[in-house]
């Protein structure tokens, strides 16, 4: 997966958007719905690396599973977010998979009308 499909498969979420809020790491996209962040990461870092938030249990399997690819968040709660290796070393489908769940997570943890919000078109 190329940076450019990471940024085009984070951005096609339902009501996503990308943003840069940190001053002091500029080239750090923050993939956001409704102002919650589902994924980080520096586009143009080689390897190029995405935090992702994962089901506790889910994410010690696949850090197991990968142990060089999946890796406990870098500057992430380690029990809740992944730092996923997008280098190629996994398939695009569980990468995108990956993004999925996380998004998914965030938007379960949305109050109630901002999750309504997300299923009017």
């Amino acid at each position: 997966m190329t940076p450019e499909q990471l940024r085009s498969y984070c951005l096609s979420q339902n009501a996503a958007v990308e943003d840069f809020p940190f001053p002091t790491a500029p080239g750090i996209a923050a993939f956001k719905v409704l102002g919650k962040v589902f994924a980080l990461s520096s586009l143009d870092a080689r390897p190029l690396k995405v935090n992702l938030k994962c089901d506790p249990e889910n994410a010690v399997r696949l850090r197991g599973e990968h142990p060089d690819l999946i890796l406990p968040g870098w500057h992430m709660n380690k029990r809740h977010w992944n730092t996923v290796v997008v280098d190629g070393g996994l398939p695009d489908l569980l990468v995108r998979e990956l993004i999925e769940d996380s998004y998914d997570l965030v938007v379960a943890g949305l109050p109630r009308a901002e999750r309504l919000r997300l299923d009017r078109p």
